[in-house]
């Protein structure tokens, strides 16, 4: 399964943080995990601009383009779940990157908006199921369904 770095405790995200979060952690208890970081595969640095989603655009806190970035990031997380078999992803909610369901809305005033980050669209367009970090029991459903 695919995970975001930023949940296992990597300090990837756009401002240098990362949490473990324990119920991500659990997941390693019936699932091999596979890290990704989609921006940081797209050549984006940490620390960096905080970006978000303006339709199919990904554009930064002070107008950058980055959207370019996020689709590679996206490709590259796709090659490791094709290679790795990965049948489910668990990634970061609200990203403009790996948010499912529900991203900001692209105005940075903390409103969200339905839709999907650039990898989670990716990774559900190729059948991948995505749930984000407070899915994680959806998440040991499907996979308990699945074997």
């Amino acid at each position: 399964m695919l995970v975001s770095a930023c949940l296992l405790g990597s300090n990837c995200r756009y401002n240098e943080k990362g949490v473990l979060d324990e119920n991500v952690r659990a997941l390693m208890e019936v699932a091999d995990l596979i890290p990704v970081c989609p921006e940081i595969y797209g050549g984006l640095s940490t620390p960096r601009v905080p970006s978000e989603r303006v339709g199919d655009l990904v554009k930064t806190k002070t107008g950058a383009d980055v959207t370019a970035q996020y689709q590679k990031g996206a490709r590259e997380a796709w090659k490791l779940a094709e290679l790795f078999s990965c049948t489910c992803a668990v990634l970061k909610e609200r990203s403009p990157s790996c948010g499912h369901g529900q991203i900001y809305d692209g105005t940075y005033s903390g409103k969200l908006t339905e839709g999907n980050g650039v990898t989670a669209e990716l990774l559900l367009a190729h059948g991948i199921p995505v749930f984000g970090e407070s899915e994680t029991e959806a998440c040991l459903t499907y996979l308990k369904n699945q074997g």
